[in-house]
């Protein structure tokens, strides 16, 4: 499979992008794992061509992570095509360009998934990022507005003439969000459609390596991309089997990494606390929600500490605890 001059081999998994989870520490442990392509949180257009510096942070990649994207979001034609090259200037692999995120601050003013309700627009924006940069440009997007308004079908084949080099679908239209399961046969009709030439990319409700064999069995996609559940899982992506100490020593390596990457790409004016309070931000919310932790009795109170950590020290001790309430519960296998 490839995507432009990029081979992936066969049966390739991807990390979704996503906001506050896919930084630089994560992503390198993700394709530690397997992962055939990681992405960037999704940067908003407006606050690139602004140059906001909490954003242009979120451009920073490493040659270790390649091949990598960097996603962008936005409504305006011209704000949308001028991020795309302030983008290119960064270096990514390719630029994927968001019309999928359905959260309101996003969708309900008309960027991501409410793009699906200006088809025109969206069709103009690909057309012109495609035309502004020389990088591979691809779309992520979702199967429609509501049930009323599943377009993906045409969709797909009108990104097509935009020259587009990918599409991922997720099987979900913007109305239900996060929730249901998703829905995978219109993914598959568009892969079986004889107009397609690019790779499809199937999204939505895959939560380990053979959820996505049967997935590319069943629907035929060029390839698999894995969200939500790679949260504290950055090993998702691998058959191998660890154990539960291997696994929080993975989750102790994911801040290290932040610290370490953060601290190399520090503004002028930046304090050493203001670099760690980052790193911790960018590792808590991963400690919070990995499943590693599900044999602690009570860990409501523990995971509350977790998010509110504000030090390495301080984070680093709730996963000492954590490691020896799980031996004393004997869960380590």
């Amino acid at each position: 499979m490839k995507i432009g001059n990029i081979e992936f081999g066969h049966r390739p998994l991807f990390l979704a992008p996503m906001e506050d989870v896919t930084d630089i520490g994560f992503r390198m442990l993700c394709k530690r794992f397997g992962a055939a392509m990681v992405y960037t949180e999704f940067v908003s257009a407006e606050a690139l061509i602004r140059d906001v510096k909490t954003t242009i942070r979120k451009l920073t990649i490493s040659d270790e992570e390649r091949p990598v994207g960097i996603q962008i979001y936005g409504r305006d034609v011209e704000a949308m095509v001028e991020a795309a090259k302030i983008v290119e200037q960064a270096g990514p692999d390719l630029i994927d360009l968001n019309f999928g995120c359905p959260v309101k601050k996003v969708a309900g003013k008309g960027a991501g998934a409410g793009m699906l309700q200006n088809i025109p627009k969206l069709l103009e924006i690909t057309q012109k990022v495609v035309e502004a940069v020389r990088l591979p440009v691809t779309v992520k997007t979702r199967l429609g507005w509501n049930h009323e308004q599943l377009i993906i079908t045409t969709l797909a084949e009108q990104l097509q003439d935009c020259g587009i080099q990918a599409l991922t679908i997720h099987g979900r239209t913007r109305s239900q969000m996060y929730t249901g399961q998703a829905d995978w046969t219109l993914i598959g009709e568009v892969k079986r459609n004889p107009r397609i030439h690019i790779p499809i990319i199937g999204n939505g409700d895959i939560t380990s390596p053979d959820e996505a064999d049967r997935a590319f069995d069943r629907y035929g996609v060029d390839a698999v991309m894995i969200g939500r559940a790679t949260f504290g899982c950055p090993w998702i992506f691998s058959r191998q089997s660890l154990t539960i100490d291997e696994k929080i020593d993975i989750l102790e390596e994911q801040l290290r990494i932040n610290l370490e990457r953060l601290a190399l790409s520090r503004k002028p004016g930046d304090s050493d606390y203001s670099v760690e309070k980052r790193a911790i931000l960018h590792t808590r919310r991963h400690l919070a929600a990995t499943p590693v932790f599900k044999g602690i009795p009570n860990f409501r109170e523990t995971r509350i500490r977790m998010l509110r950590a504000e030090t390495k020290d301080e984070l680093l001790a709730i996963l000492r605890q954590c490691r020896e309430l799980l031996r004393s519960h004997s869960q380590i296998v």
